[in-house]
Formats: structure tokens, sequence, C-alpha cells
């Protein structure tokens, strides 16, 4: 049964992102290929992935490479890097959906890139990148940027568990 995942800030051909968020890569092309791979090794070809935006620095021709050996369905929420480039060039880059603002995922999670306000009265969370190393404290936020989770996708489910309170009683 396939599974949804969730990703985001992989500033694919960003030299500089290596030095300023720590990243353990000796250069962009390093960084690219284990990211792939680390892609690859969770998602399977009928999977879908919710990238939350910061893809790639890359032109298009190159963006379309890396899109390409990346299994799965792939659903851009475009992010403060992404949004130099129109819709229509993302999906010509090979993404299946691109969106241009937040989307609401299970009636519950509000995918975006940027965290959004959210109080604990709000009866959502906001699973969000942009943010890279930091966290945002509480249960409404879940960082989803590849530095917090070794370059991988993460499931649904995972992030589900992180999230939501068990109703189950001792």
């Amino acid at each position: 049964m396939p599974s949804d995942f969730f990703i985001s800030d992989h500033h694919f051909g960003h030299k500089l992102i290596i030095d300023f968020e720590s990243r353990p890569f000796a250069d962009a092309d390093e960084m690219t290929e284990v990211m792939i791979q680390k892609w690859n090794a969770a998602v399977g070809s009928e999977d879908k992935v919710f990238h939350l935006g910061d893809f790639s620095f890359l032109n298009q021709e190159r963006t379309q490479e890396i899109v390409r050996k990346l299994n799965g369905y792939k659903f851009l929420v475009l992010g403060n890097h992404d949004r130099g480039r129109s819709r229509s060039w993302w999906l010509d880059a090979g993404f299946d959906e691109v969106s241009e603002y937040p989307v609401l995922y299970k009636d519950f999670f509000l995918l975006s890139h940027e965290p959004v306000y959210m109080n604990k009265h709000m009866p959502y969370v906001n699973v969000h990148g942009h943010i890279h190393g930091q966290k945002y404290e509480g249960k409404n936020y879940f960082n989803v940027c590849v530095e917090h989770w070794d370059y991988t996708p993460l499931t649904f489910e995972q992030i589900r568990d992180a999230v939501v309170v068990s109703e189950e009683q001792a």
C-alpha cells in the first residue's frame, strides 16, 4: 500500500548551505547524490512525497535530472527560494503537483514552507520547513527540514505519532 512522505529544504545545488547548516558533505555534488540515495531508500515508486519547499537552486535542466531520479509522485509546496520561478517552471521540471499556498492534509495537518502562526487552541498541526536546524516548541509544529531527519523523507505515520496525543488510558 502506498505511503505519504514529507520533507523540505534540500537546497539542491546550493553550495553555501553546506556551511550555513553544517551539512556533512564535501561539496554540492556529494550532497545531491547522498540526498537522492536517502530519498529513494525510503520512498517507493507508488508513494507520494510532499516537498515543503526550497527544493533546488539549479537551472531547469539540472533540476529536472534530479526530479527524474527521485521515486514517487512529487507534490511541491513552494518555498521562499522557489518563488522566483513560476508554478509552470516547477511542473516542467517534473513535479506532479505544485502549490503556491499552504495545503490542508487529512483535515488536521497544515503543510507550509514557512511556519505559520499557531496557538494551542487551534485544531491543527503545522508541518513545515524553512527554519532548518531550529525547532519551534509544542505539538502544533513539526519541522521536516532535511537537517533534522538525516536527509530522509518521513512517513505520515512518523509525524502523526509524534504530534497526536494518544487517548489511551493507562
